[in-house]
């Protein structure tokens, strides 16, 4: 791919993300002023850069003294002048986390109808604020959601399971708050922008308890440990109803999601000379398989100038998944996602693309994702590495690596999800 190339899909991504930049999500969206104290809770990969940017329009708006605790991912602290910024673990959660979670429960307790809690909220709080009910410990919360990341599941079935093996997830964080106000601010992650799936909900309610996270785990097959499917089958109760009084004087609003990043990214792209579609912000499903849809709608494109005419940018977001099927591959959703579309477009000429995390880290190593074109896959076994056997394996990172086709820009201070963006030129 060349340069000219790669800068262009680069532009696109940071339209995408600066779309979500936390300055400009909040704008408009501060509540107002309580009579008591104002408690700022957060949690989420990008969590740090929401609250350092809340905090400056709060004191910018003469609103009095804040105070709170912000718990994000290792390496993506922002500095906040009085807010506490910790972090902790991510995508399996660890002892900081478990304390982080002990002590955010300290502060929303003993709260007064006249204070405000406001719960700044991004992907990847689940795992950040680890709280494991009574009987189980840390290790079980961490075996789980290794279990739920091996699993294939879809975020919204490990997210059913998630909320009825915690002490903070499910709204339980908002009924601790009661009967103080709580205003979510949420920055989305989820396909289908639903509140109650970001971080798992620790402020938002949930209609879904026990009986429908036994049901996903039957439907996906997800391999649980014993010790927390003995405590799915005999909790005594599930996590607080969407009509509990504690959740009727609390706002939600969601500041900062895919749609918004990709309506962005569209409009660079035509701003350049390219038309842009978007397929969907909401994109499911197994990484390898979602990838062959797209690697197949962009052949189309490529050879017979249908369903959309070149030149075109494809874009779409959400959140696939992905089976482990090796053992230690490294990768992540999105770089799986181009290793698969890399193999399917092999040979055709025209087509480049570029796949990624907003967060700006995709899976266990310091890449977002990654840059494909019809030429990766020869170029890898050139380098030495078999494609195929390398999705076999989960070693996507690896494979583009051996390329240079990694794309690694860093932790963003945001987090809307996956981001895909093919560029289709024609033939000519």
């Amino acid at each position: 791919m060349d340069d000219a190339t790669r800068q262009f899909l680069t532009g696109l991504f940071e339209a995408a993300v600066a779309a979500a930049d936390p300055a400009t999500a909040l704008e408009g969206c501060l509540p107002a002023r309580p009579k008591g104290r104002t408690v700022v809770i957060g949690a989420g990969k990008g969590a740090a850069q929401l609250a350092a940017a809340f905090e400056r329009a709060w004191t910018d708006g003469g609103n009095g003294p804040v105070e709170g605790l912000v718990v994000t991912r290792y390496g993506y602290a922002a500095d906040c002048p009085t807010l506490e910024v910790v972090e902790a673990a991510h995508p399996v959660p660890d002892a900081a986390g478990e304390a982080a979670a002990a002590r955010v429960m300290a502060l929303l307790e003993g709260l007064g109808a006249d204070d405000l809690v406001v719960a700044l909220i991004t992907g990847g709080g689940s795992a950040l604020l680890a709280a494991p009910p009574e009987g189980l410990t840390l290790a079980d919360e961490q075996a789980l959601n290794e279990a739920l990341l091996a699993s294939g599941a879809p975020i919204s079935a490990m997210n059913t399971v998630r909320k009825q093996v915690s002490r903070v997830k499910g709204g339980r964080l908002a009924a601790l708050a009661a009967p103080a106000r709580v205003v979510s601010l949420i920055v989305s992650d989820v396909p289908g922008d639903n509140p109650a799936e970001v971080a798992s909900g620790p402020f938002v309610p949930c209609p879904r308890g026990r009986t429908e996270a036994m049901a996903a785990v039957r439907a996906w097959n997800i391999a649980l440990p014993e010790r927390v499917m003995r405590f799915l089958a005999e909790a005594p109760e599930d996590a607080p109803a969407p009509d509990d009084p504690a959740f009727a004087r609390n706002e939600v609003r969601v500041v900062a999601s895919a749609a918004r990043s990709l309506e962005a990214a569209a409009a660079r792209a035509e701003a350049a000379g390219v038309p842009a579609v978007i397929l969907s912000d909401a994109m499911e499903g197994e990484a390898r398989e979602v990838a062959k849809v797209h690697a197949a709608i962009a052949r189309e494109v490529a050879v017979r100038g249908r369903p959309f005419a070149p030149p075109v940018v494809i874009l779409s977001g959400g959140e696939t998944t992905v089976t482990l099927r090796g053992t230690g591959g490294r990768g992540g959703r999105n770089s799986e996602f181009l290793l698969s579309f890399a193999l399917a477009v092999e040979g055709t000429a025209g087509v480049a693309a570029l796949a990624a995390d907003t967060d700006g880290i995709d899976g266990s190593e310091d890449n977002a994702g990654a840059f494909a074109d019809g030429g990766t896959a020869a170029a890898m076994r050139a380098a030495g590495v078999d494609p195929a056997e390398a999705l076999a394996a989960n070693e996507a990172w690896g494979a583009f690596a051996a390329v240079g086709g990694l794309f690694a820009p860093g932790p963003t201070g945001t987090n809307v999800n996956d981001f895909r963006a093919i560029l289709v030129r024609g033939r000519d």
